[in-house]
């Protein structure tokens, strides 16, 4: 199972959210790019960078950070916020990402995301992310009328190999992940499922991997000290 430490990024700036809430943000570093080689020095191989402005917005806002991060870390990077073009995703792949994340774009225009799942196969990942169990979208902000099995379903159908699946309940609060969610989830889909929202421990890594989750992506537990990146790569 890949660990995938994660980079939210707003003004430039590394920063965490509780529950997806803008007015409950946290700083933990003026340079996200050092975030990201401090977790390569640390062994990690991969990271998840969300650029919280974009998804917001619905445009990316913090592109060249991103760019960079790319470049100077040798991380491979899945990146996600504020996507919604054919020009977006170029750009993203062109500057190195190893995967672009469609999360409002998949669900407003299921069009688009089969055109882009056509186009670059398994570059382009979707944003799973639940909120009372339908898929929130625009940063968190909105809930849409789909439910998180359907939704998962029509992905995956559409060419998917890669669904991110946040509760978005659980995120930043350092109380557990939904393991329930995640093993449901992995009981009706045969794609990569990549876990995300309150791991606090090794053992819930260990819990995801032996239900055969491909990912876990760890946000709050290691910028407060809570997981050392160094153990959870050890699992």
């Amino acid at each position: 199972m890949t660990i995938y430490p994660a980079i939210d990024i707003f003004e430039g700036k590394a920063v965490r959210l509780t529950r997806g809430d803008y007015s409950q943000m946290t700083v933990y570093n003026n340079d996200p790019a050092a975030v990201a080689l401090g977790f390569r020095e640390a062994g990690a191989g991969a990271a998840h960078v969300v650029d919280l402005e974009g998804a917001r917005d619905g445009a990316p806002k913090n592109f060249d950070i991103i760019r960079r991060i790319t470049a100077e870390s040798g991380l491979e990077v899945q990146v996600g916020g504020g996507i919604r073009t054919a020009g977006d995703v170029e750009k993203y792949l062109d500057a190195g990402v190893r995967r672009v994340i469609l999360g409002t774009a998949a669900v407003s225009a299921p069009g688009f995301l089969s055109e882009m799942v056509d186009k670059y196969g398994g570059a382009i990942a979707v944003s799973a992310d639940i909120k009372d169990s339908r898929v929130a979208i625009k940063g968190w902000t909105e809930q849409s009328e789909q439910d998180v099995y359907g939704f998962c379903r029509a992905v995956e159908s559409a060419g998917v190999q890669t669904v991110i699946c946040t509760d978005i309940s659980k995120d930043g609060l350092l109380g557990g992940a939904n393991t329930e969610l995640y093993r449901e989830l992995r009981a009706i889909l045969s794609i990569r499922l990549i876990a995300s929202g309150g791991v606090t421990t090794i053992g819930e890594i260990k819990a995801l991997a032996e239900m055969g989750m491909d990912g876990a992506i760890l946000g709050k537990a290691l910028y407060t000290g809570a997981i050392k990146l160094a153990d959870a790569l050890l699992v």
